[in-house]
């Protein structure tokens, strides 16, 4: 269960991303709610802004991940994962990852350089720093998502095809696999919104194994937002649900409206 529920924190933090203005803009605000039922276990919220880097205005994502009442008791999580990428490119410069999650912690900032094939990770809470090769088109955890939201094929794609990216995590560069399961209406607090279905993979390896437990439900318009993320259990399913959003780049679709 605490697995699982880490898991899903990761990629509700994944799952809010794109590379070109199409389908995101400045200002473009999502909050999650995180719950097993009826019972709230937490909540993720993540906001584009702006910075700049290297006299370059960059794109800025904030994401928050945390629990909240007996859920934060049992098993506690505070995560904080920031990416800055280029604007045109969606190439990553520069990450963050300081997380806290039943009391395992890190506290990691990485610095990519493109041209080199590099990046360099300091370790704050270990005091360290090294630099480590990487794959040429190489995105970060959140970086890799603003890729994937506005992929050319999102919108092509037939019911088992699949997009695979390098991402680098923890250290390694990984395989990420998004593979697309088809079509579905599904109900929320703003009314049924038509979505497309994805399955995520990630290659196994020293942090992930593969696992066909995920589930995420992206809106089927120009803006590509998780609407929701289920990880199925034992007993029942962990799900995050969109709470709320505001600065969408595109109207958001909805059927029939609550």
């Amino acid at each position: 269960m605490k697995k699982t529920f880490t898991i899903l924190f990761f990629f509700v933090t994944l799952f809010l991303f794109a590379q070109q203005d199409s389908a995101f803009t400045t200002g473009e605000f999502f909050k999650f709610r995180i719950h097993y039922g009826l019972v709230n276990a937490g909540y993720a919220t993540l906001e584009v802004k702006e910075a700049v880097r290297n006299n370059k205005k960059v794109h800025h994502v904030v994401g928050h991940g945390y629990t909240v009442g007996m859920a934060k008791l049992f098993f506690k999580v505070e995560d904080d994962y920031q990416s800055m990428f280029d604007k045109e490119t969606g190439k990553p410069y520069q990450f963050l990852r300081k997380i806290d999650e039943g009391g395992y912690t890190k506290n990691q900032e990485g610095f990519f350089n493109q041209t080199k094939n590099t990046v360099l990770v300091k370790d704050y809470k270990n005091k360290t720093e090294k630099t480590l090769s990487v794959t040429e088109n190489v995105q970060d955890i959140v970086s890799s998502f603003y890729y994937l939201r506005n992929h050319p094929k999102i919108n092509k794609m037939s019911v088992g095809e699949a997009i695979v990216i390098d991402m680098f995590f923890d250290d390694e560069v990984y395989k990420f696999k998004l593979k697309f399961l088809g079509r579905e209406d599904i109900s929320t607090k703003f009314g049924t919104v038509p979505t497309l279905i994805f399955r995520p993979y990630v290659q196994s390896g020293r942090v992930f194994k593969e696992q066909e437990s995920l589930t995420v439900w992206i809106s089927d318009d120009d803006n590509k937002v998780p609407v929701r993320i289920k990880a199925s259990l034992a007993v029942g399913s962990l799900k995050a649900d969109l709470e709320g959003f505001k600065g969408l780049q595109n109207s958001f679709k909805v059927k029939v409206k609550k």
